[in-house]
C-alpha cells in the first residue's frame, strides 16, 4: 500500500513565506516543492540508529597558528599623548555626579 501524497496549499506556504508566485510559475513552484518533500522522506526512511554523529563529514584537523606573544608593549608610548594619565591608567573628567 502507499501513502497518499500531502496536498501542498502553495498560496498558504508562499503568504507565510512572504513570497508571491505569478501564475505561470506557481505549477512549477508546487512540483520543486512534492520533489523536495519526497527528497526529505527518502532521508527519513534511511536506517541511521548505527551511526555515529559528526561534526564535520571530512575527517581533517585544524591548522592553528602558535600562540606567541607578538606585539610588545607600548603602554607609556600610547598615553605620551594623553591629556592626563596616572599610574598606567587614562584619566578622565567625571560626567556622572
Amino acid at each position: 500500500m502507499s501513502e497518499a501524497k500531502p496536498t501542498i496549499d502553495l498560496a498558504h506556504l508562499a503568504n507565510l513565506a512572504r513570497l508571491n508566485f505569478d501564475p505561470n510559475s506557481s505549477e512549477s513552484a508546487r512540483a520543486d516543492l512534492e520533489k523536495i518533500i519526497a527528497m526529505i522522506d527518502a532521508m527519513q526512511a534511511v536506517n541511521t540508529e548505527d551511526v555515529a554523529p559528526l561534526s564535520h563529514p571530512l575527517d581533517g584537523a585544524q591548522r592553528l597558528r602558535q600562540d606567541l606573544v607578538t606585539e610588545t608593549e607600548q603602554r607609556d608610548n600610547f598615553q605620551s599623548t594623553a591629556p592626563s594619565t596616572s599610574e598606567g591608567y587614562y584619566l578622565v573628567p567625571r560626567v556622572v555626579d
